[in-house]
């Protein structure tokens, strides 16, 4: 599984790009459908400090899911679009089973 990190107009850290990494190889150690996965991170231009957005773009076959979020941190802003995606990938697989 192959996980591309892109910055928009930032250099992202070695550790938050190891960070992101981790959390969605174990997200993807439970849902083997996923076959891969975008993230895009960028700094809101607005004044207050929840301006960090991440965004999660996951292909699964014939599927492709999607999930943004914007908090005071890059990591904070991933775990819950993590979440959000956990959401919709059970909401995928209850589609299939039938």
């Amino acid at each position: 599984m192959k996980v591309n990190v892109k910055s928009v107009k930032f250099k992202a850290d070695q550790k938050l790009e190891n960070f992101i990494e981790r959390k969605l190889q174990k997200f993807f150690g439970f849902h083997e459908q996923i076959l891969d996965s975008d993230v895009v991170l960028r700094l809101d231009k607005s004044e207050t400090r929840e301006n960090k957005i991440a965004e999660i773009r996951l292909l699964m076959k014939g599927e492709e899911l999607f999930a943004k979020k914007q908090t005071r941190t890059f990591e904070e802003s991933v775990d819950q679009a993590i979440d959000a995606l956990k959401r919709q990938v059970e909401k995928y697989k209850e589609r299939f089973k039938k």
